[in-house]
């Protein structure tokens, strides 16, 4: 049973100051294939999460300034900034995290090279030792999320989520397990004892990782091996947040009822008309009865996730907070029951007409 997202950190009162227990997550990754939607996503699950007199944080990894062009704000410093409000009225905060800068506060807090790691950085030997060893800049990442998951202030978290906008599928596993093997390598000295202090929050119930997809075949296959690749590794996994998805519910269209219709409001049909309608028609009831057999292979390996609706109108702030409104609902535990909500008509339509089950969808490949 998947636990409440909506649950918050209690205040404690009396001489108690260590922090309270926290509400389980509290470190969500949003991770996704190029085109999914997951920067989107993960702005729309921090405004879910900013419950009233609360704070989160929306933090950025890959340099791109995408979560700034999501929010229509200047690009985000290497430093905590309010972005807005979040849909309960609580305060939803920004960081772009940048290596460089991460690598020099780890010499500081580790080694106490302060003007040492300076000196590095004007040399060029910090982008140099980041680009030459992948996984050191990895590793920072991962130690600079868990030092602000980590902060706490009378008796309270500073922040009461964290919500990270992370590298793509194909390498989010190796990432977020990196502190797994340098703990193995290190086994003694402050890099030991931080790895290892990083991969137990990683893998550990404060921590979950969301997959953005679409609804499509190949999306859902590379969805499912990176599931997969996370329980692999112990990994926490949290919900697939299917991205795009069309309304399930449609009504049997015939050609005679179509034109008949077309007269009703004053519209003489004619062939290609007729023939446009009825192709757009088979599209969309393609696109339906591929996306139940998606949402069955995630119940088939057991996968909780939130169908999240297409927006034909693009992203707006309007639209944004609207998707925040889904994801909550989603984490809460009511998922949308996506291939349940069909009309008796549609289910008619079924039993004369029922979809494929050789696995292929509407367009060919294989679901």
């Amino acid at each position: 049973m998947s636990p409440s997202y909506a649950s918050r950190t209690p205040r404690r009162t009396g001489s108690d100051t260590r922090p309270p227990a926290p509400p389980t997550p509290r470190l969500h990754f949003v991770t996704g294939k190029g085109g999914s939607g997951k920067t989107t996503l993960a702005s729309a699950l921090a405004l879910a999460l900013a419950d009233e007199g609360h704070k989160v944080l929306l933090v950025e990894l890959e340099g791109r300034q995408d979560l700034a062009g999501v929010f229509g704000i200047a690009p985000l410093p290497y430093g905590e900034r309010l972005v807005t409000s979040g849909l309960g009225g609580g305060e939803v905060y920004g960081l772009a995290i940048d290596t460089e800068e991460a690598f020099l506060e780890y010499l500081e807090m580790f080694y106490r090279m302060g003007s040492a790691g300076k000196v590095l950085h004007k040399v060029g030997a910090v982008d140099f030792a980041t680009t030459v060893a992948p996984g050191l800049k990895d590793i920072l990442l991962t130690g600079k999320l868990k030092e602000i998951t980590s902060r706490s202030a009378g008796g309270r978290w500073i922040y009461d989520a964290v919500v990270v906008d992370s590298p793509p599928t194909g390498r989010i596993a190796r990432f977020l397990n990196v502190t797994v093997e340098s703990g193995r390598l290190a086994t003694t000295g402050p890099i030991g004892r931080h790895s290892r202090s990083v991969a137990t929050l990683l893998h550990s119930p404060q921590t979950t990782v969301h997959i953005a997809a679409l609804p499509t075949a190949m999306a859902l296959q590379e969805c499912l091996e990176t599931v997969a690749e996370l329980r692999a590794v112990d990994l926490p996994v949290g919900r697939v947040l299917l991205n795009q998805v069309v309304p399930d519910v449609y009504r049997p269209v015939e050609r005679t009822g179509l034109e008949d219709a077309l007269r009703r409001v004053g519209v003489e049909p004619d062939g290609g008309l007729t023939e446009a309608l009825l192709a757009q028609y088979e599209r969309r009831r393609g696109q339906v009865e591929a996306q139940r057999r998606y949402v069955g292979r995630l119940r088939e390996e057991d996968v909780s996730y939130v169908a999240v609706p297409e927006l034909t109108g693009g992203v707006d702030a309007g639209s944004l907070y609207s998707l925040a409104e889904t994801i909550r609902s989603g984490l809460d535990g009511a998922a949308e029951p996506f291939g349940e909500r069909t009309s008796p008509e549609t289910r008619a339509e079924e039993e004369r007409d029922p979809p494929p089950t050789d696995g292929t969808d509407s367009t060919g490949g294989s679901a």
